[in-house]
């Protein structure tokens, strides 16, 4: 069955923590991630893996919750994800997120666990 919007290969595990340089320092010792990026005025930083297109992405909070981890799926077109989504009838965070290098847009399982999809406006 083909599916109405395609994955591009990219997956993200946002990560809340309550102090992002701490963070990026141990991620990178304790599991040799690399900072791909820091974001301090959106509290948030990714990292790389030793595994092509998976990152972990910290996102600074004040009270981090433990096992309160997000997967944030690549798509292709992040505009045909939340039509698909939206006509299943699937619980959003409201409207697609522009950040400018990145889209993002947050919806939820049956559990209500938080899932994610991102739509890099980087070029290739």
């Amino acid at each position: 069955m083909a599916h109405p919007y395609e994955f591009d290969g990219g997956l993200v595990v946002s990560i809340p923590v309550k102090d992002i340089k701490a963070s990026i320092a141990w991620y990178g010792e304790m599991l040799g991630f690399e900072l791909d990026y820091l974001m301090e005025d959106w509290g948030w930083a990714e990292l790389k893996s030793s595994v092509a297109r998976v990152s972990v992405g910290l996102s600074q909070v004040e009270t981090p919750k433990v096992g309160e981890m997000t997967p944030v799926f690549g798509v292709k077109d992040i505009e045909a994800s939340f039509a698909f989504l939206q006509s299943k009838g699937v619980r959003t965070d409201g409207a697609i997120r522009d950040l400018g290098m990145v889209k993002l847009l947050t919806f939820y399982d049956p559990d209500g666990n938080v899932l994610m999809h991102y739509q890099s406006m980087q070029p290739a």
